[in-house]
């Protein structure tokens, strides 16, 4: 390939990628004035000055976009989480940190971004596979906290992989989008969800020592 074609593809590739982050960028913004259901692949072409037609030239369906902003979104939270685990104090303040910093991202979703929360809840439920990707990272970063709190003789020895694994499951009501939306039609307050995960984490740490 002459350097003339390769300059060429390269600015194929780039312009294509700047199309579907403007589609994105779009999409997410209708589905915060919108809301997720009444936005239509329509209304994103028509803000963009677009057809439909080439629309789908970028995503297959809006499904396709609406993955992409669920990446967006999860990601940004995963490696949140991520710096916690690998950050520094001990275990146990990590692990804490780590639980208490999900909830408050979710709550924010429900709370502040409804129409943001929906689209969210209907990822899981259709298992987009960002989803399944974003929950095995969260698994996955409390194991590395539990695998380093065990080598620093702060937790008793464990099985991380399972034991990460119940701790995603205890903790998951303070956790699922419809959980905690639930807890708010309910009028339970923010301050009352977050005393119950401290106090659910406290218990957690309590049988992790040694």
């Amino acid at each position: 390939m002459s350097t003339t074609t390769r300059e060429a593809a390269t600015r194929r590739a780039s312009s294509a990628e700047e199309t579907r982050r403007r589609i994105e960028d779009t999409a997410e913004a209708l589905f915060r004035s919108m809301g997720y259901q009444k936005t239509a692949v329509a209304d994103i072409a028509r803000e963009l000055g677009m057809s439909p037609a080439n629309i789908y030239r970028f995503y297959p369906s809006k499904s396709a976009i609406n993955e992409a902003i669920a990446a967006r979104m999860l990601d940004g939270v995963e490696a949140e989480l991520w710096a916690i685990a690998r950050g520094p104090g001990g275990a146990a303040e990590r692990l804490h940190l780590l639980l208490r910093t999900l909830h408050q991202r979710h709550l924010a979703l429900f709370f502040t971004e409804k129409r943001l929360h929906d689209m969210v809840t209907a990822a899981m439920a259709e298992h987009w596979g960002v989803v399944e990707r974003f929950i095995e990272g969260i698994r996955t970063a409390i194991r590395h906290v539990l695998m380093d709190g065990a080598a620093r003789g702060e937790f008793a020895k464990l099985d991380a992989e399972s034991t990460a694994g119940s701790i995603k499951m205890a903790v998951i009501g303070f956790m699922h989008p419809v959980l905690i939306a639930e807890c708010g039609m309910r009028e339970v307050s923010e301050a009352e969800m977050l005393a119950d995960l401290d106090a659910l984490i406290a218990l957690l740490l309590r049988g992790l020592r040694p």
